[in-house]
């Protein structure tokens, strides 16, 4: 009894070594077939490796402005602009700031605001200026005059404006009331000028 289990003991024992060793030349032959990851292989990724991408085509051929109309985008942008304009040569004007003005004015109307600052300055008149916001601005008329573009845009505006003498005395206004201002100014633009800036070329009397 006791050899009958020890040679059953060694086959088993047997059995195991053979097996082991059918797997692992099994093993040998698949990564002789297949070959070993060496961790240079390309990467594909799904749904990625052939989709294309590509940039938006630009038009060939920019698209004209009608010059002899000012309407639609175009107007509603010329607007804006022109609220901006309106507010920053007001207070340049107060604040007596000549390079933001050259910027924004004709030279004509430039000389005119220069001159206007230096008898301010000369009679020694304190300009204190806020600007509260534009209420309405609408394009009363517009223009093309050979190469010229002309635009007049009346404004509606709030702002509190006060002038005060050499002794600080208010002479002019009130700090603390707001009133409404109400300005014809037309702008002017070259065509032929690579620059989009339009200025202030004249302001009229109501």
């Amino acid at each position: 009894m006791y050899i009958y289990q020890t040679m059953s003991n060694s086959f088993g024992y047997l059995d195991i070594i053979l097996l082991g060793m059918i797997a692992g030349f099994i093993i040998l032959r698949l990564r002789s077939i297949l070959g070993r990851k060496t961790g240079h292989e390309s990467k594909v990724y799904p749904n990625f490796a052939e989709k294309n991408f590509s940039m938006p085509k630009q038009e060939s051929e920019p698209v004209t402005q009608n010059l002899n109309v000012l309407e639609g985008k175009n107007k509603k942008e010329f607007l804006k602009g022109a609220e901006i304009a309106y507010e920053s040569i007001l207070t340049a004007f107060s604040n007596g700031d000549l390079i933001k003005l050259k910027a924004l004015l004709s030279s004509n109307m430039f000389s005119n605001f220069s001159e206007a600052i230096k008898v301010r300055n000369k009679e020694n008149i304190k300009s204190e200026f806020t600007f509260i916001g534009v209420k309405e601005s609408s394009v009363e008329k517009y223009e093309k005059i050979k190469d010229n573009l002309f635009a007049t845009v009346k404004f509606v505006a709030e702002v509190i404006s006060v002038k005060r003498d050499k002794d600080n005395k208010i002479i002019e206004g009130n700090p603390d009331k707001i009133k409404f201002v109400t300005d014809s100014w037309k702008f002017t633009k070259n065509i032929n000028n690579k620059s989009p800036n339009w200025y202030l070329s004249e302001i009229i009397s109501q």
